[in-house]
């Protein structure tokens, strides 16, 4: 096994489907489960997002080139939706809050959790080239390994989301929440620029003159 390799992939799939920085907005769409229904919901978001990861890492680029889509698209599209995520966050929507907790598990755990979440447009791009990159048996048994120590790693951290929940006050879980909130309207800006900018390069030319 390359050890080089496993801890460089690890700590960028880890950097982007951190579930440390998942786990506040884990605990806020699914305050209206029970712990019991909390915790299969924190199963489901793992089982999802292993399961994309691995289809991603096996047929990515077909997926793609099958229809024809690059991975900019991907990224404009996966800002545009944690913006509005975000920015219901940050007003404290008490609609979005029912909406969400009378959601079932299944539809809560894969959006918006597992996708765009977890496995999102910076996710599968990771993915997508550390996998090319893999070439000797050594790399292949890091790229996987790192895929299965994240997705272990995440389904820990949510499964305890209630317990950690129950020592945060509520007005804690609400700060939290909005800051959470316009962490992710921050990222979702940077996610539109980045993918505004690859699919019009007339704005990235345009920065740069303006810099």
């Amino acid at each position: 096994m390359d050890g080089a390799f496993l801890i460089k992939f690890f700590g960028a799939l880890f950097a982007l489907a951190n579930p440390f920085i998942s786990l506040p907005i884990f605990l806020a769409l699914t305050a209206g489960q029970s712990p019991a229904d909390v915790r299969r919901t924190a199963l489901m978001v793992t089982v999802y997002a292993a399961v994309m990861a691995a289809v991603v890492a096996v047929t990515g680029d077909a997926i793609l080139a099958f229809f024809g889509i690059g991975v900019d698209h991907f990224r404009l599209a996966g800002g545009l939706a944690i913006l509005l995520i975000g920015l219901r966050m940050m007003n404290g929507d008490p609609e979005e809050g029912r909406t969400m907790s009378a959601a079932s598990r299944e539809s809560v755990a894969f959006y918006p959790l597992a996708f765009p979440m977890i496995i999102g447009p910076g996710t599968i791009t990771t993915i997508v080239v550390f996998k090319e990159r893999a070439v000797t048996g050594g790399e292949h048994v890091a790229f996987w390994l790192a895929i299965a120590a994240v997705m272990l790693i995440m389904g820990v951290v949510l499964a305890l989301g209630t317990t950690i929940g129950h020592y945060m006050s509520q007005k804690l879980r609400i700060i939290m929440t909005r800051l959470m909130g316009m962490i992710l309207a921050a990222i979702a800006v940077e996610m539109i620029t980045e993918g505004l900018k690859a699919l019009l390069p007339v704005l990235a030319q345009a920065g740069h003159a303006g810099t």
